[in-house]
């Protein structure tokens, strides 16, 4: 679309009523900062991170790159290449080799039938290892294999201070990860439904076996029963790690994800940066911070029409930072009948200060039909020439 000009608004609202569901930005607006905001309060932690899921923008934050072990957090991308995989409720015969890793277990026996549903299961609530090996070689085909699928997929996220060794998280000198790379990493999973099921489940019942029957296993991730809005994600130990813990808590449309590595008193630690952050940040919709848009419409039933936003322009914003919202509307000088409603007339650009929030279309709210023009025949212009 030839854009002929352009309206710019900066409308100040003060309040907004909380709203219930989050539009995901477009990944020009998920991006570090580079000047890390520290939480209020002390953090015993070798490296942490509070982020905000949909814009990825770090709230609180120490040594964010720093590269440490990141014991069984580890699981959150072995689980997700996982429940990526075709007939994941296909029953299978595990590797007797495989299950055969030190550590938690999720009970595996040689000969045992499970499916990879049930392997992600056992990752996610029960921190298996066992799980976490047979699911690598059933989709890997091999342990190195699977792990080289990991290194690929870390790259394809941009978790540049991140290498996988081992499928489980054992310790290893070329396994590590960092705070931010692991946020990043649960802001991806979560967006598959299955693994957030499965992450955000207290207790539940699978089948494995020979042959399968009901098993009940019970997620370690405390954060779950004790902190209100918590949806996962994964908990980790070693000794050369200490406690990690990679955590997600939700509330009226806000989605928080929090990461400590080495922190001895995590669980403390997740529920205040959480209450921190909810403190902090509200949800808002663009939506209201733009001006009624009429277009001009030549030759129609209707001399204008009135624009509508396509989508659900909502963001999530610090208290205080709605001044500092703007509008860019690019739209013509006017348009021709007929214009229908799923035609797109122009576009909204959203601004938080400089940054770019995002681009949404616009669309006339309603149909504009073009008039009706009856041509003159001869008898009409004799008729008005006599006056008739």
């Amino acid at each position: 679309m030839k854009r002929l000009f352009v309206l710019i608004f900066s409308v100040f609202l003060l309040a907004f009523p909380p709203l219930e569901t989050a539009a995901v930005l477009p990944e020009e607006f998920f991006q570090d900062t580079a000047d890390q905001p520290a939480a209020p309060f002390d953090i015993t932690a070798g490296s942490y991170i509070l982020m905000e899921m949909e814009t990825g923008r770090v709230l609180a934050g120490r040594d964010i790159h720093e590269r440490l072990a990141m014991a069984s957090t580890t699981k959150i991308m072995t689980a997700l290449l996982t429940l990526e995989q075709p007939d994941l409720d296909e029953y299978f015969t595990v590797d007797s080799k495989a299950i055969l890793v030190e550590g938690s277990s999720m009970g595996l026996l040689p000969g045992d039938q499970v499916t990879l549903r049930g392997l992600a299961i056992g990752m996610l609530l029960h921190s298996g290892n066992d799980s976490a090996g047979a699911a690598a070689v059933k989709v890997g085909g091999t342990t190195e294999g699977f792990v080289a699928m990991m290194n690929e997929r870390a790259a394809e996220m941009g978790l540049t201070d991140t290498h996988f060794a081992t499928p489980s998280g054992l310790d290893a000198d070329d396994h590590y990860s960092s705070a931010y790379d692991m946020a990043v990493l649960a802001k991806n999973a979560l967006a598959n439904e299955d693994f957030l099921a499965i992450c955000s489940t207290a207790k539940t019942q699978i089948a494995f076996g020979n042959p399968p029957y009901d098993r009940w296993l019970k997620n370690h991730n405390r954060l779950l029963e004790e902190y209100d809005g918590c949806i996962g994600v994964k908990t980790g130990f070693t000794k050369k790690a200490g406690r990690c813990l990679v955590s997600a808590a939700r509330r009226d449309g806000i989605t928080l994800i929090c990461v400590t590595l080495s922190a001895a008193d995590d669980w403390n630690v997740h529920k205040k940066l959480f209450d921190y952050g909810f403190s902090c940040v509200q949800q808002v919709d663009l939506a209201d911070y733009l001006p009624g848009i009429s277009l001009p419409v030549v030759g129609g039933v209707l001399d204008s029409v009135s624009a509508q936003l396509s989508g659900d322009p909502v963001t999530a914003i610090l208290s205080g930072e709605e001044r500092q919202i703007t509008a860019k509307v690019y739209i013509e000088p006017f348009y021709y009948a007929p214009l229908l409603p799923e035609q797109k007339v122009g576009e909204v650009q959203f601004y938080l200060g400089e940054q770019k929030l995002g681009t949404w279309d616009l669309y006339p709210q309603r149909m504009v039909e073009a008039k009706t023009v009856k041509k003159e025949g001869f008898w009409d212009r004799v008729k008005s020439w006599f006056g008739q």
